[in-house]
């Protein structure tokens, strides 16, 4: 920007130069007071200055990203100081070269792989992957931008510290763990569950049900569910009814309660506040894409239980 400073003052022509956007786009923009002219020369001329300018620049950035007009005046409506604009011009770009970067990576997987059905699949993934992360870039940094209340500072501290970060130079397995990643966080559904169980697994809060049921019956329940596990017996399988059965009916004698269906679905639900399945999936999925050594499922057990409880064959 070399000459620019606070007193120059541009021409819609020159403004339109500097920026790449047509005449016609900036006029529509002014007249729409959404990067209004600053003052008007004798002759009658628009005239903008350099915040103007600055403005405009992140308008299209934004515009590019696939933000509506009307978040983007959301966004530029603060009433910014240029500082301010131009931090958001940065982080807005910092978005755009992480969707390029991504793009990009993709490219890679499918170029190394020749192309065979599975790097059609993984071209199909591609055009997902741009316009779901494209969205999901964008919520962050509208959310980051207005701020968000948030309940829980350790959950959500531990959340961003293990951010799924895809390298330069990705395996198809990250390419594709990524996809489905960005498919998670974008239902609204998941975004509960990751709320509710965040907290327990940041605070280390155990469960009421856990608590309540006493070390004895937990500590009995992590041994027999871990054994099934081990000798791979189906949950939904005559081996996997026995377990569950028999842990039912030890729970239903601790809580005072019918060892009935309805009791069974009780028991699914508490475990699952704090083991959501879905939730697990999530963090295994950050471990592949983040390249770390893949733990065997950490608790394996709950997922086994959850599914035996609730006797699920759609799961």
């Amino acid at each position: 920007m070399g000459d620019m400073d606070a007193t120059t003052l541009y021409s819609i022509g020159e403004l339109s130069r500097r920026t790449g956007l047509p005449v016609r786009t900036i006029r529509f923009y002014s007249d729409s007071g959404v990067v209004a002219p600053t003052t008007r020369s004798p002759a009658g001329y628009r005239l903008y200055d350099a915040h103007a300018l600055l403005r405009l620049e992140l308008l299209r950035t934004l515009r590019e990203l696939g933000m509506d007009l009307a978040t983007v005046r959301r966004v530029l409506d603060r009433e910014l100081a240029m500082a301010d604009v131009a931090a958001a011009h940065a982080d807005a770009l910092d978005i755009q070269i992480r969707v390029l970067q991504l793009r990009r990576s993709v490219l890679r997987a499918v170029a190394r792989g020749g192309s065979g059905p599975e790097e059609t699949k993984l071209m199909h993934r591609l055009t997902q992957l741009s316009g779901e992360e494209r969205r999901r870039l964008i919520d962050d940094f509208v959310d980051g931008t207005f701020g968000t209340a948030d309940a829980a500072p350790a959950a959500v501290a531990m959340v961003r510290a293990a951010t799924p970060d895809l390298p330069d130079d990705p395996s198809s397995e990250q390419v594709e763990a990524w996809v489905e990643l960005a498919g998670l966080v974008g239902d609204e559904d998941f975004r509960a569950r990751m709320r509710r169980t965040a907290v327990y697994q940041a605070t280390g809060r155990t469960p009421d049900i856990e608590s309540e049921a006493g070390e004895e019956l937990m500590e009995f329940t992590r041994r027999k569910v871990a054994e099934a596990v081990e000798s791979g017996i189906d949950p939904l399988g005559d081996g996997g009814t026995r377990v569950v059965d028999d842990l039912v009916h030890r729970f239903a004698a601790v809580f005072a309660r019918t060892p009935d269906t309805e009791f069974r679905d009780w028991m699914a639900r508490q475990f699952e506040e704090a083991h959501d399945p879905r939730v697990d999936r999530y963090w295994r999925l950050v471990w592949i894409v983040n390249g770390w050594q893949v733990v065997p499922n950490l608790e394996p057990m709950y997922p086994w239980l959850i599914h035996a409880l609730r006797n699920d064959r759609e799961a």
